[in-house]
C-alpha cells in the first residue's frame, strides 16, 4: 500500500465518485428488485487467490416477510406471533424522558430576561427531556424473566454417591467377625462360605417390580416418573459462555450528567489557638503542585463563637443560612500525590504587621488564666473595638496545608473487590473521563481511587503568613519545599491547630448546595448545617459536554503598583462592584458572599497588608453573570487607603480613596477572560466611561487624571466558567452566524471586531463551518450538542437571501463528518467496544431530535413532537429578515449539491461498475421531498407533502458525498446509520399508521440510497479485507454497525426489503477473494446482530412449521390440525436438513446455521471460526429458553422444529467433539471418531465403545481412551472441550423441547448409519456434562469459571440485544443510583438463572461453592435424563416383531455408559427402570446376541448394589434380580449370565480399594428376598440356584474382606491376589478377571512392568484357550508362544481338556477369548512396557534387607550385552554385608571382612507381581586384605573412568583425586599400603593376594599420574596453586609408596610344578579371578 500513489490508495473511495450523483441513483434504483451479479470465482485484485466458496453457501432470495404476514397467516400462527410482542406492529416507541436534575430546581437565566438566541438555544437544550426511541419487546423476556414465580425456585439437591460419606457405624455393626476365613488351608475358592446370608435384614424392595400388565404400561409409567420434578429451563442450570466478543450488544451510552471527578467531604472541626481574644475566617482551596494550579474555587468558612460574630454585628446587616457550611465536596478529576489542600485564615484588620498581631499568640497562653488575666481582657477589648471600626477589612495572619493523599492513605483500606461499592468508583471510564495518553495519569488512574478509604482526621499546625510572600507563585514555591524536605521548613509556628476530617462523600449528603447554592436532593426534612459544593477548576482538560446552565466568573485581583507614589497610601484596598450601568444604583448584587453574611453581596474589598505599597492579593470574587450581557455590564474598582489607627479627633471615614479604574465585560461581543493591567484614574469616573476600556479611553473636556501617565498598575486575571460563553472564536462566530439566520437580523451585522454585510453573509456563513474543525477539542466537546443541532439544521434550512437560494446541506453535511471524524481520532475520548465514540453514542440516543421540531417543542411549551405545519425558514433582506414560507414552498427546493454536475467516467473498478450496473430509472435532477401520501388514496397527512425530509436529506448527502469526507462517512458508518434511524423513527412517528402501509413509509428514491449506501459499505469491507489487512478490526466495527442498521431498519421499514438487503450483503460479502474463515466470521458476527432483534423469531416465522410448509417460496395456505397429522405427508428426515426451502422461510435461521455448517466443515486455525459459530448459536437458544414470552411449552415446541436442521448439523459435526471428562471447562485431550462412509453401518466407534464398555481391564484412567483408540478424525479442527459442551447443549435443549413424537418417526426413518452416530452422539453427551462432584468444583471454579464483570455484561448483553423497555431505561436516566451504570450490565442471569456465578473473587465461600454443586448436579441430572428419554423414544419406536438388534444394543451401550460416569440418584432410578423395561421387552435378544454387554451390565449392576446409597442399592438389586429371572429361560443364557456375574464380582473387588462388602451382603439377601417372594418362579429351580449363586458370590467376598486388612501393605495385597488369581486355576473366565485386577493394581503403584507382565499372562492364557477353540495358523499356539518374553508364562497353560472345555456353559465367552481382545490384551501390555522403560521398578523392588544387584557367571555376561538385557529375566541377585570377628559391622582395616549372599528366585523378575519367593540362597566371605583388593580396584577404576571421559569433567576429576592423593584421607591408599604391603606376610597362602594387592597399586599409582597431568589441561588460570599443590602430594605419595611396590615375594616367581584343581564350590577364588579378569 505504502509504495502506492495517494491517488489509488484511496482508489475506492475516489472511483466510485467518479460517477455523478445522477448515475449513482439511476444505477441504483433497480438493486433492491433483484440480487446483485456474482460470480463463484470473484475478480481478485492481481496477486491475490480466488477461493472456491461452497455453492451452498450462497444466500438464497427471502420469503416476502410482509406479504406473506398479510396474505398467508392462519389464527392459530397469528396467535402465537402475539406472544412474542406486538408483531407486526411497530415496536419503536418515541419517549420524551424527564432528565434527571441532581438539584431542587435546575439553573436557570434569571426571570424576566429577554435572551440571545445563543443563551436561548443553550438554555433549551440543557433543560429540555430526552428524547429517546427504545423498542417495546426488546429485553422483555430477560427482565420479566426474574420476576417468574419458579426463577428463582429452590433446586432440588441431587444426591450424587461421590459426595456421599458411608456410614461408619453401620460398617462396624454389620461386619462380623470371620475368622473361617483366614484359614486359606480349609478354603476351596469357590465353594462354602461360612457366613450365613439370612440373617441379614434386607433392603427395601421395588414395589411394581413385576406389577405390570404389559410393556406399554410399563414404558407409560416410566415415563411419568421422569417427566415429573424436572427443570423447565436446561440454560438457566448452564454457566454463561465467556465471551470476549459478545457482539450481538450496543451498549446503551451513559445518559449525559454534569461531571464530577473523584469526589471527597472535607469537613473542620476545629479552628483553635492558645488564647481566643477575636473572630478569625479561614478559606479552602485546593492546589495541584505539579500543574501549579488552583484546582477548585474557595470555599469560606469560620469556625467563630457567638460573642466574636458580635463582635462584627455593625457590619453584618444579615446571616444567609448558606454561608454557615464548615463542610464542603471537593471534586478531583485527576487526582495526584501532589494535590494540597490550603487553608488560608484571616482577622479583622488591626494596626501593626501581621508579625506584631501573632505575637500574643506566640507568647501568652489561655491556660496561665491568673497571671494573664489582665493583658487578655486588654487585648479582647482592643480586638473589639478593631472589629466594630474596621469589620469589613480583612488581613492575612496564618496558614495551613495538607496534602490530601497521605491523608487519606492513612487510612486507605484497598478494598480489592469492590471499590466501586461506596460512590460508585468514579474512575476515568465511570464518568466518562478520558484515558489520557501522557504516563502521569497511566500512573494516576492506577493508584488513586478516592474512595473506600475510612475518614481520616487530620491535624495540621498553623503557620505565620508572610506580608509580602502572599501570591500564588509563594505558595506553590512554599509547598515544593514542604515536599522536598519532607519536613517543615523555617517558618513561624503559631501555637494552636486546625483539625480537619476527610471522608468519602456518602450517597446523599443531606443539606447539600450546588455551587449556585441550589439544594441538592434529596433535600432533609430538618435543616442542617449546610454543606457546600465546592467547583473544580480541573487541572487538565475535562471533555465532558455542558449538562446544566451555569454562568459564573470569577476575578483574582492580582498586585497593585504605587511604589512610586508620593502619597501615604500603604494600607490599601480595592472595593469591587459589578456594575450594569454607571448610575451608583446600578450595582449589582452578584457577588457570592463569604462565611456567616449574606449569601450575595453588592461589593467586596480585598484584604489589607499593612504598610505595603505594592500589594499582592491573593482573594478570589466569584460572581453570577447576568444571562443577557451588555455593553454596559462592566467590573467598577475603587482603591482605597485605610487608616488604621484612629487619629485625635476623627470622626470620619476610614477610606480615604486613591482612585479608580473598570473593566468592560464584552470586548466585541466576547467576555474579557485572561490577565488585564488596568491604569488608575484618580479624579472622579468621566461620563460614558464604561463604554470604552480605560487603556482606550478616548480624550476627555476637562482632561482626566491618571496615575502615573495612564501606565498599568493594576493587574488581576478573569476567568469564566460558563455554559453559554464559548471562549473559542470559532465557535463564537458560528453560533453568531447561525443565529443571525433566525431573522430581526439588520445588516450589517457584527462579529468580532469586523462588520458582515448581506452580500458576504453566505461566503461568512460557509467559512465560520468549515473552521468548526479548527476549534479547540474541549470548547468544542463543551458545545457539542449545540454545534451538531445547528448544523443537523443548516442541513435542512435552506436561506434565501435577497431571493436567492442558498443551500448550505453539503458544507454542513462535511462538517458533521469533520467533527465526527476529530472526536474518533482524538486520543484523549472514550470509545466503547464497537468503536463508538462514546460522546457521539450519547448524543444520538439522548439528544438528538429532528431539526424541523426542535423548536415547536420550546415555543409550543406541550412538550409533544408534532411537526409544526409552518415552516420555519428565514429569508435575509438589507432591513430586516422575515419569513418566507410561501416563496420557499412554491420554488422548488434544490438538494443541497447539484446532481447533474457530471463527472469523468472511470472503469477503474470492476466492483463500482458491478454497483452501478443497473439500468436507468429516475432520469433528472433530485429533490429530496416527502412521500406524496395522497396517492395512496387518503390524503391525511400531518405534513405538507413538499416539505425536506431529514432521512432523504442525509442518506443522499451520503450517497454523493467525495473524497476524505466520502471516507469517514463509510469508516465512521455507524454514527450515521443512527442519525437515520432516529430520524427515521421520529417520522414513522408522525405518520398515520392505518392509513400508510409499511411498503409506503418510504420512498422508493430513498429505499435505492439505502440500498446503494448497504451495497458501498459492504463493497468497503470486502475492500479492506482483502486489500487492507491491518486495518481488520476497522471492518469489523463497520460490520457491525452495518448489521445494526439493518436490525433497526427491521422495525421501520418492509421486511423483505430488508431481507434483500441483507441477502446482497452476504452475497457481495462471498463474492469477494476473502480467507473464508473471515469470511465466515464476518457474516457470523453480522448474522449474530440480526438475531439478537426482539422479533426474531416472528422474522424467522417460526410459527409456520416445517411440517406443513409447502415447498414453494410462495407459500400455500393449507391448513394444519396438529403437529402429527402433517407429518404423514412430508418425509419427516427432510425436516432436520437444511434445505433451500428451510432457507428461504426462515431466512435468518437459515443463514445461521448455514454459517454454522460450513464453519464445521472447514479447517480452521485453532477452531476459532467454529466457536464462532457454536457461541452465536448457543446465545439464540440460551435467549429462547429464558425468554418469559417462549416459556408454553407448545411455544418451545414450535422454536425447536425451528431448529431441526442443527441436529443433523450437530451428528455430522460428531468426529469434531472433544469429550474428555478432565474438566468440566476445557480439558486439553482429544478424540475424534473414523471418518465413516455414510452408507455403511458401523457399530460405534472404538473410543466410544470402549469408553461406554467401562473397560473393565482398563488400566488407564479414562482420559486415555484418546491415546487407546486410533483417532482417524480430522483432528486439525477439533473443537475445544467446552465449545463441544456448548454445541451439546444446543442438541439436547432441542430434543428436550421438541415434539417428541416427530423426534421418534425421525429416529424410525434415519438410516441405521446415522442411528449409530446419533448413539455415539448420546454417549459423548453424557461424558460431557458428566458431575464432578463437590471438590472439583473448588479447583474448577475459581479458575476456569473466573468471569470478569464486563464478560458477563456483555454476554448478557449479547443474548438480550442491548437493552430496551421503557422502565429500563427510566431507570437509568431517572435513577438516583450513582452505582446504576455498573449494576445496570450486571443484569445477566445472576438473578435469572440458578447459575449465581460470584466468580468476581477469586477465592468463594463455602455456600456459594455448595450452590454451584447443586447447579452443576441438576444440570448432570437433566442433561442424562434428556439422553434418556431419547433412547426411550429409539426403543419404543422399534417394533417388537422386526427389533433392530443393533439398535437395542446400541441404546443397550448408551445405557451402560451411563452408569459408569458419576450419576445422581435421580438418574439413576430412571435409568434402571429403563433397563429394566429392556431386559423385559427384549430379554432374550440380549442374553443371546449381545453377551458381552450383558457382561457389562452386571458389572455395573452388581457396582451399584454395593452402593452406600440406599435407593441406588435398591434399584440394582431390583435389576440384577431382573437379569437373572429373565435369564432363566434358557438353560445356556443362565449359566452364562451366573458367570458373568461371578466374574463381575471378582473384578469389581479386585478393583475398589473401598468396597463395602456390608452393602454387599445386603444386597445378596435382598436379591434373595426377591427369589423367595416371587410366586410365579417358586415352581422353578430358579430360588434354587439363585441361592447357590449367592453363597458363591458370598464366599469370594470372604477373600476381599481379608484383602482389606492389607490395604495399607501392598506386598502382602498382592501376595493375596495372586493367591487368589491361582486358585481360579480351573476358571479361565475368573483367572483372567483376577490377572487384570493385578494389574491394574501394579498400574496404580506406577509398577508399569509387572502390571504388563500379568496382562501378558492374560495374553497367554487367552490364547491357551483360543488355540482349542478356533484353529487359526496365524493365531499362537497357546502360552508357549509368550516364552520369549518370559519363561513365567508357561504357568497359564491350560489344565487337561476333561476338567474344562471351552464355549460350554458360559466358560471362556469373555470378550477376552477373542482375536480381538488378545490384540486389546498385547497392546496395552506394550504401552505399559514402554511407560516402565522396560525395567522401571525391577532395581528397587525385592527384600527390604538391603540393596540387591543383578548376579551373573561369567558365561552369562557374554549374552547379556544392553542394559535390557542385565535387567530382564533375572533370577539371581547378590548383596554384600560387612562384618568383624568381634561381631561389630566394621573395624580397623586389618579385621576388615565381608560377606556376599547370592539368591535365585522361583519365578523370572519381572513377574506378576512383585515379590517373588527365594528358593536357594548361597554365600562366601572375603578376609581384609582381599576386601582391600576391591577397594584398591574400584578406586582405580573410578581414576580410569574420571580422566578417560569423552567431555572431562574437571570437579569430578578433582573429587577424585583428592580422594586418592592427599595425604589427610583417612583410611587412604598410604594406610591400606602401610597395614598390608609394610612387611611379606607369614602365611604363604597370603602371598598371593600380597602380590596382587601390589600389583593393584602398581596400576594405581599409575591412573594417579594420568589424572594428575590430565587436570592440569582443565585448571583454569586461578587454580595453579591448587595444581601444584596436587602435584607435589601425588609425588608425595609415590616416593612413599615405591619402596612397598618395589619389594617382589620371590617364593611366587618359581615355576610351578603341579597344576591346582580348584573346587567349583571356591567362591573367592572364582570371585578373585574374576575381578582380576576384570582389571586386565
Amino acid at each position: 500500500m505504502a509504495s502506492l500513489p495517494a491517488s489509488e490508495r484511496r482508489a475506492f473511495a475516489l472511483k466510485i465518485n467518479r460517477h455523478s450523483s445522477a448515475d449513482i441513483r439511476r444505477h441504483f434504483s433497480g438493486v433492491s428488485h433483484g440480487s446483485l451479479p456474482h460470480h463463484r470465482n470473484s475478480y481478485s485484485a492481481s496477486g491475490s487467490i480466488c477461493f472456491n466458496i461452497p455453492q451452498s453457501y450462497e444466500a438464497v432470495e427471502p420469503v416476502d416477510l410482509d406479504e406473506f404476514l398479510m396474505s398467508q397467516l392462519r389464527s392459530g400462527d397469528a396467535e402465537l406471533m402475539q406472544e412474542l410482542g406486538e408483531f407486526p406492529d411497530d415496536d419503536l416507541e418515541l419517549e420524551l424522558v424527564e432528565r434527571e436534575c441532581r438539584t431542587l430546581r435546575p439553573s436557570v437565566p434569571e426571570e424576566g430576561v429577554e435572551l440571545d438566541p445563543h443563551v436561548r438555544d443553550c438554555v433549551q437544550s440543557y433543560t429540555q427531556p430526552w428524547l429517546v426511541v427504545s423498542r417495546r419487546s426488546q429485553g422483555y423476556g430477560w427482565i420479566a424473566y426474574s420476576e417468574r414465580t419458579d426463577a428463582n425456585r429452590v433446586l432440588q439437591r441431587q444426591t450424587f454417591e461421590s459426595d456421599v460419606e458411608p456410614d461408619k457405624q453401620e460398617q462396624v455393626e454389620k461386619s462380623p467377625s470371620l475368622p473361617a476365613l483366614c484359614d486359606d488351608t480349609t478354603r476351596t475358592t469357590l465353594t462354602c462360605s461360612d457366613f450365613n446370608l439370612r440373617a441379614l435384614q434386607p433392603d427395601r424392595r421395588v414395589e411394581s417390580l413385576l406389577r405390570f400388565s404389559s410393556p406399554e404400561e410399563l414404558d407409560r409409567f416410566n415415563q411419568e416418573a421422569r417427566n415429573s420434578n424436572r427443570y423447565g429451563e436446561l440454560f438457566g442450570l448452564y454457566p454463561p459462555i465467556d465471551e470476549e466478543d459478545a457482539v450481538a450488544i450496543r451498549p446503551i451510552p451513559d445518559c449525559p450528567k454534569e461531571h464530577f471527578g473523584q469526589r471527597i467531604l472535607v469537613r473542620c472541626q476545629t479552628i483553635k489557638f492558645e488564647i481566643d481574644i477575636e473572630p478569625f475566617f479561614a478559606t479552602m482551596a485546593l492546589y495541584d503542585l505539579k500543574e501549579k494550579k488552583k484546582i477548585s474555587e474557595n470555599f469560606h468558612l469560620d469556625m467563630n463563637s457567638d460573642q466574636m460574630k458580635g463582635f462584627l454585628r455593625a457590619h453584618t446587616p444579615n446571616t444567609d443560612a448558606s454561608t454557615l457550611a464548615r463542610s464542603a465536596v471537593f471534586s478531583i478529576s485527576y487526582p495526584s500525590p501532589d494535590i494540597y489542600l490550603v487553608v488560608k485564615i484571616e482577622k479583622v484588620l488591626q494596626q501593626g504587621e501581621i508579625g506584631d498581631c501573632a505575637e500574643p499568640y506566640m507568647i501568652l497562653k489561655e491556660s496561665d488564666t491568673t497571671k494573664n488575666r489582665d493583658k487578655l481582657e486588654k487585648l479582647r477589648n482592643q480586638a473589639e473595638g478593631f472589629c466594630q471600626r474596621l469589620g469589613r477589612y480583612r488581613m492575612p495572619f496564618a496558614f495551613a496545608t495538607v496534602n490530601i493523599m497521605s491523608a487519606i492513605n492513612s487510612t486507605l483500606e484497598r478494598e480489592t473487590s469492590d471499590t466501586d461499592s461506596i460512590n460508585g468508583r468514579s474512575s476515568m471510564e465511570k464518568k466518562g473521563l478520558p484515558r489520557r495518553n501522557s504516563d502521569r495519569f497511566n500512573v494516576m488512574e492506577d493508584n488513586y481511587i478516592l474512595s473506600g478509604f475510612k475518614p481520616a482526621l487530620t491535624t495540621c499546625t498553623l503557620i505565620k503568613q508572610e506580608g509580602e510572600r502572599l501570591s500564588d507563585e509563594d505558595l506553590f514555591k512554599f509547598l515544593a519545599d514542604i515536599k522536598r524536605s519532607s519536613g517543615q521548613r523555617r517558618v513561624k509556628i503559631i501555637p494552636g491547630f486546625l483539625r480537619l476530617e476527610v471522608s468519602p462523600v456518602p450517597e446523599t449528603v443531606p443539606g447539600c448546595l450546588s455551587p449556585e447554592l441550589i439544594p441538592v436532593k434529596p433535600v432533609s426534612e430538618k435543616n442542617p448545617r449546610a454543606v457546600k459544593e465546592v467547583l473544580e477548576f480541573p487541572s487538565s482538560e475535562v471533555y465532558v459536554p455542558h449538562n446544566i446552565y451555569r454562568n459564573l466568573l470569577y476575578v483574582y485581583p492580582l498586585r497593585l503598583n504605587l511604589t512610586n507614589r508620593l502619597t501615604s497610601a500603604r494600607n490599601i484596598t480595592v472595593k469591587i462592584q459589578f456594575m450594569s450601568g454607571e448610575d451608583p444604583s446600578s450595582v449589582m448584587p452578584v457577588i457570592f458572599g463569604k462565611s456567616s453574611g449574606p449569601e450575595f453581596l453588592q461589593e467586596v474589598y480585598t484584604p489589607v497588608t499593612y504598610h505595603n505599597r505594592s500589594p499582592d492579593f491573593y482573594d478570589e470574587i466569584k460572581i453570577q453573570l447576568p444571562a443577557r450581557l451588555t455593553e454596559k455590564h462592566h467590573l467598577l474598582f475603587t482603591f482605597y487607603h485605610i487608616s488604621c489607627q484612629q487619629k485625635q479627633n476623627q470622626t470620619g471615614s476610614v477610606e480615604a480613596l486613591i482612585g479608580y479604574s473598570w473593566l468592560p465585560l464584552l470586548n466585541n461581543d466576547r467576555l474579557q477572560t485572561g490577565q488585564q493591567c488596568l491604569p488608575i484614574i484618580l479624579d472622579k469616573l468621566p461620563v460614558n466611561y464604561s463604554l470604552h476600556s480605560p487603556e482606550k479611553l478616548p480624550a476627555q473636556v476637562p482632561p482626566v487624571k491618571w496615575l502615573e501617565n495612564h501606565k498599568g498598575l493594576f493587574s488581576l486575571e478573569l476567568q469564566a466558567v460558563s455554559s453559554v460563553q464559548a471562549q473559542d472564536k470559532h465557535l463564537e462566530r458560528f453560533f453568531t452566524l447561525c443565529h443571525a439566520l433566525e431573522g430581526k437580523t439588520i445588516f450589517p451585522i457584527r462579529v468580532g471586531d469586523e462588520k458582515i454585510s448581506e452580500n458576504m453573509f453566505e461566503h461568512e456563513l460557509k467559512l465560520s463551518i468549515i473552521s468548526l474543525s479548527s476549534s479547540g477539542l474541549e470548547p468544542l466537546v463543551l458545545f457539542l450538542h449545540q454545534v451538531l443541532d445547528k448544523l443537523f439544521r443548516l442541513i435542512m434550512q435552506p436561506m434565501v437571501i435577497a431571493g436567492q437560494t442558498a443551500n448550505l446541506a453539503q458544507i454542513a453535511f462535511e462538517s458533521v463528518v469533520s467533527v465526527v471524524n476529530s472526536l474518533h481520532n482524538s486520543q484523549e475520548l472514550a470509545k466503547d467496544h464497537q468503536g463508538r465514540n462514546c460522546l457521539l453514542a450519547t448524543y444520538l440516543y439522548f439528544v438528538f431530535r429532528l431539526p424541523d421540531t426542535q423548536h415547536e417543542i420550546h415555543t409550543t411549551g406541550t412538550g409533544g413532537l408534532m411537526a409544526h405545519p409552518e415552516s420555519r425558514y428565514s429569508t435575509l433582506t438589507r432591513a430586516t429578515a422575515t419569513t418566507v414560507g410561501f416563496m420557499l414552498l412554491q420554488s422548488r427546493i434544490r438538494s443541497s449539491s447539484n446532481p447533474d454536475i457530471p463527472a469523468p467516467q472511470s472503469p477503474e473498478d470492476a466492483e463500482v461498475n458491478n454497483i452501478l450496473g443497473k439500468g436507468l430509472n429516475h432520469p433528472g435532477s433530485r429533490i429530496s421531498t416527502a412521500v406524496n401520501i395522497s396517492n395512496t388514496s387518503q390524503s391525511s397527512s400531518t405534513r405538507p407533502t413538499n416539505r425536506k425530509l431529514f432521512h432523504e436529506e442525509l442518506a443522499l448527502q451520503m450517497v454523493v458525498s467525495t473524497g476524505v469526507c466520502r471516507e469517514n462517512v463509510y469508516k465512521y458508518a455507524w454514527f450515521f446509520f443512527e442519525v437515520l434511524v432516529k430520524s427515521m423513527s421520529q417520522h414513522v412517528s408522525q405518520l398515520d399508521k392505518k392509513a400508510v402501509s409499511r411498503r409506503n413509509r418510504f420512498s422508493d428514491r430513498f429505499k435505492d440510497d439505502i440500498t446503494t449506501i448497504v451495497n458501498v459499505v459492504t463493497a468497503e469491507i470486502g475492500n479492506i479485507l482483502v486489500k487492507q489487512q491491518k486495518e481488520l478490526e476497522q471492518a469489523e466495527k463497520v460490520n457491525i454497525s452495518l448489521a445494526f442498521f439493518l436490525y433497526d431498519l427491521m422495525s421501520l421499514m418492509d421486511r423483505g426489503f430488508v431481507f434483500q438487503l441483507v441477502k446482497n450483503y452476504c452475497n457481495q460479502m462471498a463474492a469477494k477473494s476473502v480467507n473464508m474463515s473471515t469470511l465466515i466470521s464476518m457474516r457470523l458476527e453480522f448474522l449474530r446482530v440480526l438475531c439478537s432483534h426482539e422479533h426474531y423469531l416472528n422474522l424467522s416465522l417460526f410459527f409456520s412449521s416445517p411440517a406443513s410448509a409447502p415447498a414453494s417460496p410462495s407459500p400455500s395456505t393449507s391448513s394444519q390440525t396438529s403437529s402429527l397429522c402433517s407429518f404423514q405427508d412430508h418425509k419427516i428426515a427432510a425436516m432436520f436438513d437444511l434445505s433451500q426451502d428451510f432457507k428461504q422461510r426462515h431466512y435468518l435461521t437459515g443463514l445461521l446455521l448455514t454459517e454454522l455448517s460450513t464453519a464445521l466443515d472447514m479447517e480452521s486455525e485453532g477452531g476459532r471460526v467454529q466457536q464462532k459459530a457454536i457461541n452465536a448459536t448457543y446465545s439464540l437458544l440460551c435467549a429462547h429458553d429464558l425468554d418469559q414470552r417462549c416459556s408454553r411449552p407448545e411455544v418451545k415446541a414450535k422454536i425447536a422444529a425451528l431448529y431441526l436442521p442443527l441436529v443433523g448439523i450437530i451428528i455430522d459435526s460428531i468426529n469434531y467433539l472433544d469429550f474428555t471428562v478432565s474438566d468440566s471447562r476445557g480439558g486439553k485431550g482429544k478424540s475424534g471418531g473414523p471418518e465413516e462412509d455414510p452408507d455403511s453401518i458401523t457399530p460405534i466407534n472404538q473410543s466410544v465403545a470402549l469408553a461406554i464398555a467401562g473397560n473393565p481391564f482398563n488400566t488407564l484412567a479414562r482420559n486415555a481412551l484418546a491415546s487407546m483408540a486410533s483417532v482417524t478424525g480430522k483432528t486439525s479442527n477439533m473443537l475445544t472441550a467446552e465449545t463441544s459442551r456448548n454445541l451439546l447443549m444446543c442438541f439436547l435443549w432441542i430434543i428436550k423441547n421438541a415434539d417428541q413424537n416427530l423426534i421418534q418417526r425421525w429416529t424410525v426413518d434415519i438410516p441405521s448409519s446415522q442411528l449409530s452416530r446419533l448413539l455415539e452422539l448420546l454417549t459423548i453427551c453424557i461424558s460431557c456434562f458428566e458431575y464432578r462432584g463437590k471438590q472439583s468444583s473448588d479447583k474448577v471454579s475459581t479458575q476456569a469459571l473466573q468471569k470478569s464483570q464486563q464478560a458477563k455484561a456483555r454476554l448478557e448483553e449479547a443474548l438480550l440485544g442491548g437493552i430496551g423497555a421503557r422502565g429500563q431505561m427510566m431507570k437509568r436516566v431517572g435513577g438516583n443510583d450513582r452505582t446504576l451504570g455498573q449494576r445496570e450490565n450486571l443484569r445477566w442471569r445472576k438473578d435469572l438463572t440458578q447459575w449465581r456465578q460470584t466468580n468476581d473473587r477469586q477465592d468463594k465461600s463455602k455456600a456459594e461453592l455448595d450452590q454451584e454443586a447443586i447447579i452443576s448436579g441438576n444440570l448432570a441430572t437433566e442433561t442424562n435424563i434428556i439422553v434418556l428419554d431419547l433412547l426411550e423414544m429409539i426403543v419404543q419406536a422399534v417394533p417388537l416383531a422386526d427389533c433392530k438388534d443393533n439398535v437395542v444394543g446400541g441404546v443397550l451401550k448408551v445405557l451402560l455408559h451411563s452408569l459408569t460416569c458419576n450419576q445422581s440418584t435421580t438418574f439413576l432410578s430412571h435409568c434402571f427402570s429403563t433397563l429394566r423395561a429392556l431386559i423385559v421387552k427384549f430379554g432374550d435378544l440380549l442374553f443371546e446376541e449381545e453377551a458381552e454387554q450383558c457382561a457389562d451390565l452386571c458389572q455395573k449392576v452388581l457396582h451399584y448394589c454395593s452402593s452406600c446409597v440406599d435407593s441406588n442399592r435398591s434399584q440394582a438389586c431390583a435389576t440384577l434380580y431382573l437379569i437373572m429371572r429373565y435369564s432363566y429361560s434358557s438353560a445356556s443364557n443362565f449359566s452364562r449370565v451366573k458367570m458373568q456375574v461371578t466374574m463381575s464380582l471378582a473384578s469389581l473387588v479386585g478393583k475398589s480399594s473401598d468396597i463395602h462388602e456390608e452393602y454387599l451382603r445386603r444386597s445378596f439377601r435382598t436379591i434373595l428376598a426377591y427369589a423367595e417372594e416371587d410366586t410365579e418362579m417358586q415352581s422353578t429351580q430358579l430360588p434354587s440356584q439363585v441361592d447357590e449363586l449367592l453363597r458363591n458370590l458370598n464366599s469370594i467376598l470372604s477373600d476381599t474382606v481379608k484383602m482389606k486388612e492389607f490395604q495399607k501393605d501392598p506386598e502382602m495385597l498382592m501376595d493375596l491376589m495372586y493367591r487368589i488369581a491361582k486358585g481360579y486355576q480351573t476358571s479361565p473366565d475368573l483367572r483372567l478377571t483376577w490377572l487384570q485386577n493385578m494389574a491394574e493394581k501394579h498400574n496404580g503403584r506406577k509398577c508399569f512392568t509387572e502390571s504388563a507382565m500379568c496382562l501378558v499372562h492374560a495374553a497367554a492364557l487367552v490364547a491357551e484357550y483360543l488355540s482349542m477353540l478356533e484353529d487359526h495358523k496365524y493365531l499362537p499356539v497357546g502360552s508357549v508362544t509368550f516364552q520369549n518374553i518370559s519363561p513365567n508364562v508357561l504357568e497359564e497353560s491350560a489344565v487337561s481338556d476333561d476338567i474344562l472345555s471351552p464355549d460350554e456353559d458360559g466358560v471362556c465367552s469373555g470378550r477376552y477369548f477373542t482375536e480381538n481382545g488378545l490384540v486389546g490384551l498385547l497392546e496395552q501390555a506394550a504401552e505399559l512396557f514402554s511407560n516402565g522403560g522396560l525395567y522401571e521398578a525391577v532395581n528397587e523392588v525385592y527384600i527390604q534387607i538391603t540393596y540387591v544387584e543383578p548376579y551373573f557367571d561369567d558365561y552369562e555376561m557374554k549374552d547379556r550385552l544392553t542394559n535390557f538385557e542385565k535387567n530382564f529375566n533375572l533370577r539371581r541377585f547378590m548383596y554384600t554385608t560387612p562384618f568383624t570377628k568381634s561381631g561389630r559391622p566394621r573395624g580397623e582395616l586389618n579385621e576388615q571382612y565381608k560377606r556376599k549372599t547370592i539368591l535365585t528366585t522361583m519365578h523370572a523378575f519381572p513377574y506378576i507381581k512383585t515379590r517373588i519367593n527365594v528358593i536357594q540362597k548361597e554365600e562366601f566371605d572375603l578376609t581384609p586384605i582381599e576386601v582391600a583388593i576391591e577397594d584398591m580396584q574400584k578406586k582405580t577404576r573410578e581414576l580410569a573412568e574420571a580422566t578417560h571421559r569423552e567431555k572431562p569433567d574437571a570437579v569430578m576429576l578433582q573429587m577424585v583425586l583428592q580422594g586418592s592423593v592427599t595425604a589427610t584421607v583417612n583410611q587412604g591408599p598410604l594406610e591400606v599400603a602401610q597395614v598390608f604391603l609394610n612387611e611379606i606376610p607369614a602365611d604363604p597362602k597370603l602371598f598371593r593376594h600380597h602380590n596382587k594387592l601390589r600389583l593393584c597399586f602398581k596400576e594405581f599409582i599409575l591412573r594417579c599420574g594420568e589424572a594428575v597431568e590430565k587436570n592440569k589441561q582443565l585448571i583454569t588460570p586461578d587454580q595453579k596453586e591448587y595444581q601444584q599443590e596436587m602435584k607435589k602430594n601425588y609425588n608425595k605419595l609415590r616416593e612413599n609408596l615405591r619402596p612397598m611396590l618395589e619389594r617382589k615375594i620371590p617364593e611366587l616367581y618359581k615355576p610351578i610344578i603341579k597344576p591346582r584343581i580348584e573346587n567349583r564350590d571356591s567362591f573367592k577364588r572364582q570371585s578373585l579371578r574374576r575381578t582380576q579378569d576384570e582389571n586386565s
